[in-house]
């Protein structure tokens, strides 16, 4: 698999093809959901960023249980309210379980599929 970057287009169908080990290989956060929040796959670097274990993360709901500081308008209605698709980055601190971090977030939803995205890159 070539190395892909969080800000490559159309990224979406090459994270459909890819694999949890795939996921652990990328540089930055991958977050696999339901359209609810349900995580289905959670690698590495987001795993090492939040000091949550990769497999205490699945199957938890990633803006209650997991993220709480991403339960906002901002993040998680975005997934829970889609209705079209949509490709977005935005700037962010994560707060929850960690000191204030800076990261940029990057949405990646498609409420007709089943898996969604939240990839995540730390900034400084």
């Amino acid at each position: 698999m070539n190395a892909i970057t969080f800000s490559d287009k159309d990224i979406f169908p090459v994270l459909e093809k890819s694999s949890p080990q795939e996921f652990d290989e990328m540089d930055f956060g991958v977050v696999q959901m339901d359209l609810q929040g349900t995580i289905k796959a959670y690698n590495k670097y987001e795993s090492e960023l939040a000091h949550i274990n990769q497999h205490e993360a699945i199957g938890k709901n990633f803006f209650t249980q997991i993220a709480p500081c991403t339960n906002n308008f901002m993040v998680a209605t975005k997934f829970i309210d889609a209705k079209e698709n949509r490709d977005e980055v935005l700037d962010y601190m994560f707060t929850y379980r960690i000191k204030p971090t800076k990261v940029r977030l990057r949405l990646i939803i498609h409420p007709e599929e089943a898996n969604q995205y939240l990839l995540v890159s730390q900034t400084i």
